[in-house]
């Protein structure tokens, strides 16, 4: 199962140069991660009332390609492995060519925001992520 969401590339993203500052891509890839949640009818802030977070475990990026000021890309994620209390997305920053700028497994844990502790993924989130792939 994979998610395309696109981005610009602000000047605020940038250093003074014009280069995505290094940071910004785990942004980049936060917002997918959320929009793909949404584009499946979830959302976060009813999550956050229910005591469920999702936080970021382990993120190993490999930058590739410097991305700059004004160009317009695409994050693909895809879903590795859906386990109890957690996802592995790979997600990627490519152009209209597939050049991959960067590239990143992010590991996102399912926590009980009050115990910030693990906690089992609601099985309508698991239902919906099955659903789609």
């Amino acid at each position: 199962m994979t998610f395309d969401w696109p981005i610009s590339i602000y000047y605020e993203d940038t250093d003074a140069g014009g280069v995505v500052y290094h940071s910004n891509y785990l942004n980049f890839f936060e917002r997918a991660r959320t929009q793909w949640l949404m584009s499946l009818g979830i959302k976060q802030s009813e999550l956050l009332s229910q005591d469920i977070a999702f936080v970021v475990k382990k993120a190993d990026i490999d930058f590739q390609i410097a991305a700059r000021f004004e160009q317009s890309l695409t994050v693909r994620s895809q879903i590795m492995r859906l386990k109890k209390a957690s996802m592995v997305f790979h997600q990627r920053l490519i152009d209209t060519d597939y050049q991959t700028y960067c590239e990143a497994t992010i590991t996102v844990a399912c926590i009980s925001l009050s115990k910030m502790r693990p906690r089992a993924i609601p099985p309508s989130i698991i239902q919906e992520f099955t659903r789609a792939s």
